[in-house]
């Protein structure tokens, strides 16, 4: 798995399928090309103050680290979008609700 880095990846990501879940939303966009699993993440300044952005975050790639990446389409973007209620919420939980949001992607994918 690489790194989303470039805006434009971002925003192209944001034109896909997306699910929300209470601590988080999952986008997904998949290419055209034999390239890996690529992932962003993102959260905004109204989530909180620098620290809290950073703990949301940290928690968010911790999760992705945990899930299967067989569960991820190959040759896809996931941009993974923190919410506030990233702060309080289980890891279990999480865990529970990025697998299933990435089952729910996997089933609305076209082809």
């Amino acid at each position: 798995m690489e790194r989303l880095r470039q805006r434009a990846d971002f925003l192209a990501a944001a034109s896909g399928l997306r699910v929300n879940t209470p601590a988080f939303v999952v986008q997904n966009r998949r290419r055209n090309d034999d390239g890996p699993i690529r992932i962003g993440f993102t959260v905004t300044k109204k989530n909180g103050t620098a620290t809290e952005r950073n703990r949301i975050r940290r928690r968010l790639r911790e999760l992705v680290k945990r899930v299967d990446a067989v569960s991820m389409r190959p040759h896809g973007d996931y941009v993974v979008i923190g919410r506030r209620a990233a702060l309080d919420r289980s890891f279990a939980v999480m865990l529970d609700d990025l697998r299933s949001a990435l089952r729910i992607l996997d089933r609305r994918h076209p082809g």
